[in-house]
């Protein structure tokens, strides 16, 4: 079937309908990568089988992640006329006990996460409630979706069907208002008029580079040259961030329909969508969306009937964080090294096969649709003066709640890390978070109450990036932590131009130097001057920006290089070359916890008398420190 026209379009959409919102009982597992890997594909097949061997009125479906990464596997039951009820790490076990409570209406309070009264539809600014309002059938003991701390100040417009849709039928996503917008746009607006819509709204990428997407539009569309392409850039590299793969594996639609919308402004008729080759489940979901959009004429020739035309393939990258770059990824897409290009040629002229070529993330080309269908005035009135709309992070590190969270522009960082993650794991002290991937910035405590948005953090020495947020305790060790980043970008750095090939290789001998006690005077400053010539001098982001891990560190942290330097010492306990071990002979027991822990042999003693530590044995791993209960083991 070819849909040619609105009533094609509502067809489906009632087939969407059914399939989302059945007669009968329906079991949804979670079923992203961050779910697979906690062991819900087991779980899937448990209540698939159970389901199967006792013959039970029961749709067993899949979608991809909700969020909220710290409680999987979830899976989520919905009956008519009753709320849906989402429940946090199950095993197969679990899953076929709670079937067999929910199956004669018995309650599984201490397994329930959450429950969701209505459910949202972004695109037709509507709610498709689940129970009568207020019918009093709630069950009062488990809280409400928008009311449960980790959603409460949450967002949802890129991630708007991630948990809700199954990814791989294309009628859920029509009945969630997809491609409709798409219709609309063909049918009823001019190319000029969507740029202006997008432009208007205030629209900026967000895969980094924060640049205005309607200018970069227009720019390409007034471009000479034939043929021009549609890129989305899937290459996410940074370590800790997953939005991107996320909406790929739960939502492709609303990808596959921006990128439309975006070829239909521009005037090209060709696609690519970059994406690494870590992400297998992605491209997977992938391909079958696009099929499906294929098969029923919303890619391909005369898209819906209107005589225009457009293709995307997929292109696969071999994982290197430079491709992230827009000129080193058309570099790579065109089968050559991916190495950057100088910019005073922009690819919005000369990009692709040298010719016009526009360049979005993913979570840029999700916005799309539904800021066509609510309008530019709807999207800009979310977020702040410069900064609209949502943003998508990937909340990890020394938190309680990891997850996705997608938040208005300039909510503070103290909301993201405390209200919606929780606090800081293990009941520590939170130190620094680190935004922007491994070319952001750390900032310290006094900076939490900045507020989120493009400019505020570059400011502060940071950068919005992509989206990884890595929150850090205060045993982390700052100069390790910028050896770390350091550390990444030396091996990620193409080593085309000199300021990043020998300039980020020495920052990283520096800072080698200072966490092993071979630190010296002057060595911070030298730091400083690198970080310099980098952001002046590198050929691309990665360069220019691969001091900020450095630079925001000695801004924010500055004792702790003192420490190493001039007293030689980690006061984390982290670099392992500055720290020593000893026992306190009042504090030590003899319980022998130590000596069980210990790999070398390095401490000995009689049960139940004060043991003692061989500093020549000792390898300094720590590992008595952390088994002590009874704080006899120093750190110094």
């Amino acid at each position: 079937m070819k849909i040619k026209s609105r009533e094609d379009l509502n067809e489906l959409k009632k087939e969407g309908l059914k399939s989302l919102y059945p007669d009968r009982p329906k079991i949804t597992v979670g079923m992203a990568t961050c779910g697979i890997a906690t062991g819900a594909r087991k779980v899937f097949d448990a209540i698939a089988e159970e389901v199967e061997k006792r013959k039970l009125d029961v749709v067993v479906s899949q979608t991809g992640c909700i969020g909220f990464c710290q409680k999987e596997p979830l899976i989520d039951i919905l009956s008519p006329g009753r709320e849906r009820m989402y429940y946090k790490e199950m095993s197969p076990e679990k899953a076929v006990q709670l079937l067999d409570e929910y199956m004669v209406a018995k309650a599984k309070d201490d397994w329930a996460l959450f429950r969701i009264e209505g459910e949202e539809n972004l695109i037709e600014d509507d709610t498709f409630s689940y129970v009568e309002s207020h019918s009093g059938k709630g069950n009062n003991k488990i809280p409400l979706y928008k009311e449960f701390p980790f959603f409460e100040k949450q967002v949802k417009v890129a991630l708007r069907n991630c948990g809700f849709v199954d990814p791989e039928r294309i009628e859920e996503y029509i009945a969630k208002g997809g491609y409709y917008v798409l219709l609309r746009v063909l049918t009823e607006m001019k190319p000029e008029g969507v740029i202006e819509e997008v432009k208007r709204s205030g629209l900026r990428g967000r895969g980094g580079g924060g640049f205005l997407t309607g200018v970069k539009w227009a720019s390409c569309r007034s471009a000479t040259g034939e043929p021009k392409y549609i890129i989305c850039n899937a290459d996410e590299g940074d370590p800790g961030a997953y939005m991107d793969r996320s909406v790929l594996e739960g939502d492709p639609h609303s990808v596959i329909e921006g990128m439309i919308i975006g070829a239909y402004a521009i005037g090209a008729y060709e696609g690519f969508i970059y994406v690494r080759n870590e992400y297998p489940l992605a491209i997977q979901k992938l391909k079958i969306a696009l099929t499906q959009a294929e098969q029923y004429g919303l890619l391909g020739e005369d898209i819906l009937g209107t005589g225009f035309h457009f293709t995307i393939k997929i292109n696969r990258g071999g994982g290197a964080f430079v491709c992230g770059e827009s000129t080193a990824l058309m570099a790579s897409l065109e089968g050559k090294v991916g190495e950057p290009r100088a910019k005073y040629i922009h690819t919005v002229e000369r990009g692709l096969w040298d010719r016009p070529s526009n360049l979005n993330n993913v979570e840029t080309w999700a916005n799309l649709p539904p800021i066509m269908a609510r309008g530019a005035d709807w999207f800009s009135s979310i977020g702040t003066e410069y900064s609209k709309g949502t943003k998508v992070f990937s909340l990890v590190g020394n938190i309680n709640n990891t997850g996705l969270v997608e938040i208005p522009m300039g909510v503070s960082l103290r909301e993201i890390i405390y209200d919606i993650g929780g606090g800081i794991s293990g009941g520590k002290m939170f130190k620094a978070v680190q935004t922007g991937g491994p070319s952001g910035g750390c900032l310290p405590e006094s900076m939490l109450d900045l507020p989120i948005d493009f400019d505020q953090l570059t400011e502060a020495g940071s950068m919005m990036g992509s989206g990884g947020m890595i929150v850090m305790d205060e045993n982390t060790c700052m100069v390790d932590v910028a050896k770390y980043f350091v550390d990444f970008l030396q091996e990620e750095s193409c080593g085309k131009c000199v300021p990043c090939r020998e300039g980020v290789k020495r920052m990283h001998e520096i800072l080698e130097d200072i966490s092993t006690g071979k630190g010296k005077e002057g060595d911070i400053e030298l730091l400083e001057e690198i970080g310099f010539i980098l952001k002046e001098g590198a050929l691309c982001a990665l360069g220019s920006t691969a001091a900020n891990p450095v630079l925001s560190t000695i801004k924010y942290f500055r004792q702790e290089y003192d420490a190493h330097i001039r007293n030689k010492r980690c006061s984390s306990g982290v670099c392992s070359e500055l720290i020593t071990y000893s026992i306190d002979p009042e504090q030590c027991t003899g319980c022998g916890r130590c000596v069980k822990a210990c790999p070398t042999e390095a401490i000995v003693g009689e049960k139940k008398q004060p043991h003692s530590l061989d500093p020549e044995k000792c390898i300094k791993c720590g590992s008595c420190f952390e088994v002590c209960k009874f704080d006899a083991v120093v750190r110094q």
